[in-house]
């Protein structure tokens, strides 16, 4: 039995938590209870964001470290009349890592537990069994015999549904598997860089925030980066691991425990170069490992955080994940750990005169 630190107890409740796009509130009450000692004020926005601000210099530039509350879900649309529940997905899934994965139906009278079904392969063409199942064509199976029972239950279209994995610790303790990693961990960043600088002295004001809806289109950054109104932003986020078998160099050349990812670009931003050479520099200073990567499909918090205002200076800095977008994925804890440890340097080192030297030098 893994002995249960303070640190992986807080990820524990973080990816335990069930929080889909537009229904974010579990997970935001854990980030709050955690976030909350370390900040001088704790408040959400009208969409649902969580925001925590840290004073170090109250004439300091305005530094947003934001993770996104959010995990890929589904949700009800409609129950049948033998009581199997019909579902919309709500952020990108593939089809492939669907079928026959228990999931968690959030109602009103409680959670009900699903499993994904579909037609077997034994009654359909042996052509139709060469192709993977559409998502139109599957269903949930919550054990009810009718519509009326399943509503009985607590079901109705708009409940969010959730997948089901228990947060744990593998064979290689540095090993952690759960769902939701995109983008617990990255709350966990925000959550923890506050803790490192509760006793640091540095010339900031900085704001450690859960967004809402990133799986959707990065709709809490959009709406918290218009609060903060921020001088530098950081997205924390989940990023591809290349070092499972079949995947090339080419393809995706990180792997997980060498160090968070420097994102160079990705379909939301160009990240901004003076900003991602401050952190370089910084990591090379510090001697903490990173990895660069690029992400020509997707984008993170970033997309929406550099477009605020008249223009914000950002960057994403993401974990190597291996099995996003499915029901449980892997990350290594020395990552973690690096992505906090240079973040925080970064902070310490920023100022208003090195905010000035970035954004206009």
């Amino acid at each position: 039995m893994v002995k249960m630190d303070e640190t992986l107890t807080m990820l524990k409740e973080l990816t335990d938590a069930k929080a889909i796009p537009g229904n974010e509130r579990e997970a935001r009450e854990v980030m709050k209870t955690h976030i909350s000692p370390y900040a001088d004020e704790v408040y959400t926005d009208h969409l649902g964001s969580l925001i925590a601000r840290k004073t170090g210099d109250e004439n300091g530039p305005k530094i947003m470290v934001a993770g996104h509350l959010d995990e890929i879900g589904l949700m009800v649309t409609r129950i049948d009349d033998k009581g199997f529940v019909y579902f919309q997905t709500v952020g990108g899934w593939w089809n492939q890592v669907m079928l026959a994965q228990r999931v968690t139906i959030m109602t009103r009278k409680g959670d009900i537990t699903g499993i994904i079904g579909s037609k077997p392969p034994h009654i359909i063409s042996a052509e139709a069994r060469k192709k993977p199942v559409e998502i139109k064509d599957m269903f949930i199976d919550i054990g009810a015999s009718s519509k009326e029972e399943a509503e009985e239950f607590g079901v109705r279209p708009g409940d969010s549904i959730v997948p089901y994995f228990d947060f744990t610790v593998m064979k290689n303790e540095k090993m952690l598997l759960a769902k939701a990693w995109d983008n617990r961990i990255g709350c966990a960043i925000a959550i923890e860089v506050l803790k490192r600088l509760k006793d640091e002295k540095h010339p900031n004001i900085v704001y450690g925030v859960g967004t809402v809806q990133e799986e959707v289109g990065l709709r809490g950054a959009r709406t918290s980066a218009h609060a903060i109104q921020p001088d530098i932003g950081f997205a924390v986020d989940t990023g591809i691991a290349g070092d499972t078998p079949g995947i090339t160099e080419k393809e995706a050349t990180s792997k997980i425990g060498k160090g968070p990812q420097i994102i160079l670009y990705d379909a939301s931003m160009v990240s901004h170069k003076g900003l991602r050479d401050f952190v370089v520099d910084t990591a090379d200073e510090q001697k903490i490992p990173y990895q660069f990567d690029a992400i020509a499909g997707g984008g993170t918090d970033s997309g929406a955080i550099h477009l605020t205002a008249n223009g914000v200076p950002a960057l994403s800095i993401t974990i190597a994940t291996r099995y996003i977008h499915t029901h449980a994925a892997m990350i290594h804890r020395d990552d973690f750990e690096n992505a906090v440890k240079l973040i925080v340097e970064v902070i310490k080192r920023l100022d208003r005169n090195k905010v000035n030297e970035i954004t206009f030098g």
